[in-house]
Order: C-alpha cells, then structure tokens, then sequence
C-alpha cells in the first residue's frame, strides 16, 4: 500500500513559548498556512517562569542598553491595550540605598525611563517620602526616601495561550506534547517527523523557525540536518537561571517593590495572586547540557537552597520583617536562553533578541534570546523575515498587522462599550460580567474575568445558575471550566490547569490538587 504524502506547510514553527506562539499567530494572520509543534505544554518552561513582568528592564540602562530598552517601553502600551484582562499598569517603588547609587543617578535614569518612548496610560516618576506614605511601613526605618515609577503586570503563560488561540482562529495548526525528532532540509523545503500522542507525522513545510528557548541551540546541532556539509548553528546560547519564591503577603498596599543589591543586582517583591508576595530573580549560569531530560520533569529547572538563601537574605535587607526559608510557600525557575555576548557576569548578557536566517537551501530562521515584552514586535520582525525569504514579504501585501490587534479576549467592548484605560476597563468587564451573571459569587466572576476577559461567555456557555456549572471540583473550579480548558486550550492535565493556565494550585491543598488530577483521569481527551 503505498504511503501517504505528507501534509503540506508554508512554515513550521518549533517551540510553544512566547515566542513561537507569537511568531505561528504572526504568520497565520497574515495568511501562511503554519504548523507548530511544542514536545511539552504551552508554555511549560521559560515562558511560565517569568518575573511576569511587561517593562522596560529599568536596570539595563546601566548596561547602555539604550535600544533594548527603547523597544521594551514602546511594547508596554500596546500590550496592556491588547489583552487589559491578563495585562495591567503597576507602579514600583525604589527606596533609596546611597551606598548602592546616588540618587542623582537614579533620577537621570528614571528622567530616561519615562522619555524614551511615548506613554499615554502609564503615570511618570515621583518621589515618595517612605517616612509618611503607605509604601514605606513594611520597609526599615532607615530608608526614609525613595522613587516609584511604572511599568506592567503580565500573567505569562496564558499571554502564551492567547497567542496560541489566536494563531489557531487564524488558521495554524497547533500541537502539545508534539516532539520534533527528526528535520531534513533539501532545495525546496523541510522534512520533519513529529511524534505525537496519536502516533507519528511526517510532514512538509517550505520553511522552518526555531523558537525553541533554551533548546535553540540543541536543536540545530542535533535534530536539524543540513542538506550539505554545512553546520546550522553558529551561535551559542547561555543558559541563565532565574528563581523566584513566593511567601505570605508583606505588604498591604498594590505597589511593587524593586530592591538594589549590594553585588549590584535587583531583585523585586510583587504583589502576588492576592494572598502572597512573588519575590525574584536570581541569575546563576547553567551548563550547556543542564536542559537535555527525557521528559517534561527533567527538563525543568529547579530552585536550589542557594538561591532561597540569597532572596531572602536580600528581601530581609529592606523589610522590617526578615524574610526567612519558612516562609516560603511556593517557587518557580526558568532558564533563559540568552545570546552568548561574552559578558563575563550572567547578569550583564544582553536581553535583547537576534533574529538570524540561513538561505543555504529551504528558508531557516532561528530565534536567539528575548524577553517577554518584546515577544510581539519579535515576532513581527520573524513573520516580515519568513514571509522576505519566501519571496512574499510585507511589500506583497502580507503586512505586519498586530500592533494594534486584541488578544482573545481583549476586546471588551461587547460588554463595557469604548475602551477607556486598560485598569479602568477591566473594572467595568467586571461589573458588567457580575451583572449578567449575578450567580457567580463575586471572587469567582473576578477571576473568570481575570483569565477569561471577554471570552468568558464561552467558559459559562448558557449556564444560568451555579448548579448548571456542573461539578464543584475544586473551590471555585467548576466541571464547565475544565471542560472548556480542556476543549478549548489543550489542558491534559491537572498541571496544566493549576499552574499555568491559572495559579488555583497555589491556593489549593493537596488534596484539592489530587481531585483536580483525579477528574482529567477519569475525563481524557474523547470522553465524554
């Protein structure tokens, strides 16, 4: 029996974080037919383990990182406006260290901050007097001054779940739990074998992007095959720890805080799912090879007492009340893969993103660094790349299209009307959702609005009372929920739901957590 011909692609994307999701949503809008395969969950790595942030990078200023973060701060507007839902304004306050910086620096770079790109939502920079104002209670008594400016909140993983929703409604073809095992280049395009869950494909695409994080690199050197002689890879990654721990609230007040170090690093305490307080990051240099598990758990990255130690110990300098290892209730580490620059300090290498292209045969356009701010217009410039070596870039009439695009469920205006100000807006869905759903006890209409935005409809579907959400699974996640995450957002496990599409697994004990994993056992793909 002869075999099947493969399916047929313009572009196969490999990686599903931030920004192979943003580059497969890119392209499909702009009407490639894209095909992305990511070997574990959306964002089940890097793109999970931010400081969940959108900003500038305030202290890359001090590198003259001028671009980067020129780039960063334009991205922060356009982001909040494209999904007010998930993204939101937060002010962050700097006490003053005179042993750190002197204040004049700081105020330059502040002067900087809020110069280098335009700002129509965000407030500029201020000072505060930590002795009188709210922000200074839960900080020594010795620091009587300080500076507080803006930047935004992001929650990571679903900003790569709407990215990947996104990519879907326009058309592309999404796989999890999908490994690329084998990718052979010839003249006219690529030969990739995936193994999925269902078995293995063997597909075509003309041309191929690696978006593969921290696996960039692995994966030209080791899955990739050159049509000839010639090595695919000629840039190198460094694998960069970041860490965070998450304790009991500090603080009262929705400011951030954003603290000097004496070894001339920053680490910040956020407010954190309302209950809690994220504090982070470290930066500790990884081997190469520290990535290559043969499951999704080994390749995870992990915390170590160390870097506990170091962001207590660094919290504790500024808070009236230390912050020690059993307060910690939860943490997290992701691993950046960024461009080797040959800085000599982790935390000098550069955050910004290169973007390189390789016509020695099918179209391959590898993406190396990045951060999470600048997903968007990364992904921009990738899709205007692809589409040039392509022969149809944006000149042909494939034009960049999401600077002012919503998000999947970013655009509020079925239920709030004109958009005003992202914080405000959300506000108002708020109000509106409870309205109209007057059964939803007010926590659970918040949060469903926090991750749903305007979709939220289609979460709830035509339910009319709490009873018709179905099962109570888990305090306040519902049968309806799990069926849409799972119907809808390629949710197969309890993981995927407690810890990247929502939080609820901080807040859960472990047997609220065992139901959950209990209820996608008995409810797999194809049940009913």
């Amino acid at each position: 029996m002869p075999q099947a011909a493969p399916d047929r692609y313009d572009v196969l994307v490999v990686g599903g974080g931030i920004n192979g999701a943003g580059i497969a949503r890119d392209l499909a809008g702009r009407g490639w037919k894209v095909l992305l395969a990511e070997r574990d969950d959306f964002a089940a790595h890097t793109s999970s383990s931010s400081t969940k942030l959108i900003h500038g990078g305030l202290r890359y200023l001090e590198y003259y990182e001028f671009s980067l973060v020129r780039k960063a701060l334009q991205e922060r507007e356009v982001l909040l406006k494209s999904a007010p839902h998930i993204m939101w304004p937060l002010r962050f306050v700097m006490p003053h260290d005179a042993a750190m910086r002197p204040a004049w620096m700081i105020r330059i770079g502040l002067f900087l901050y809020d110069h280098l790109a335009r700002r129509e939502v965000l407030p500029g920079s201020t000072g505060v007097n930590l002795r009188t104002s709210p922000v200074g209670k839960p900080l020594k008594p010795s620091y009587t001054r300080g500076f507080v400016y803006s930047d935004g909140w992001v929650d990571d993983a679903r900003l790569v779940l709407l990215n990947a929703l996104d990519a879907r409604e326009k058309g592309a073809e999404l796989l999890t739990r999908s490994m690329v095992t084998a990718v052979q280049r010839d003249a006219e395009g690529w030969t990739a074998t995936i193994a999925t869950p269902t078995g293995e494909r063997t597909v075509r695409a003309r041309a191929l992007v690696n978006a593969a994080g921290p696996w960039a690199e692995s994966f030209l050197r080791g899955i990739a095959r050159p049509a000839r002689g010639e090595a695919l890879a000629t840039k190198s990654l460094r694998l960069v720890k970041g860490s965070h721990i998450i304790v009991k609230r500090c603080f009262e007040h929705d400011h951030a805080y954003i603290f000097q170090n004496p070894d001339k690093r920053i680490i910040f305490a956020i407010p954190y799912e309302g209950d809690y307080t994220l504090i982070g990051t470290t930066d500790v240099e990884l081997p190469p090879d520290a990535l290559a598990g043969a499951t999704p758990e080994t390749r995870k990255a992990r915390i170590d007492e160390n870097e506990i130690a170091y962001l207590c110990e660094q919290a504790s300098r500024y808070f009236a009340k230390p912050v020690t290892r059993e307060d910690v209730v939860w943490s997290y580490a992701g691993v950046r893969p960024l461009l080797d620059d040959a800085s000599g300090d982790p935390s000098a290498v550069t955050r910004d993103y290169l973007l390189e292209t390789n016509t020695q045969g099918a179209p391959l356009l590898s993406v190396w660094g990045g951060k999470i701010t600048t997903f968007r217009k990364l992904a921009e410039d990738a899709a205007d790349m692809v589409g040039g070596m392509l022969d149809q870039g944006p000149e042909s009439g494939r034009k960049p299209w999401t600077e002012h695009a919503h998000l999947p469920g970013g655009d509020l205006s079925s239920w709030i009307g004109a958009a005003q100000r992202p914080d405000t807006d959300f506000e108002r869905l708020v109000a509106a959702v409870q309205k109209r759903h007057a059964y939803l006890p007010p926590a659970l209409a918040r949060r469903l609005s926090r991750a749903y935005g305007a979709r939220i409809s289609r979460v709830l579907g035509g339910a009319a009372s709490l009873a018709e959400l179905g099962q109570e699974v888990a305090p306040g996640l519902f049968d309806i929920e799990l069926r849409y995450l799972q119907r809808e957002e390629w949710a197969r496990s309890a993981d995927d739901v407690l810890w990247r599409r929502s939080k609820l697994g901080l807040h859960y004990t472990e047997a609220q957590r065992a139901a959950v994993a209990a209820w996608f056992e008995t409810n797999t793909v194809g049940k009913d």
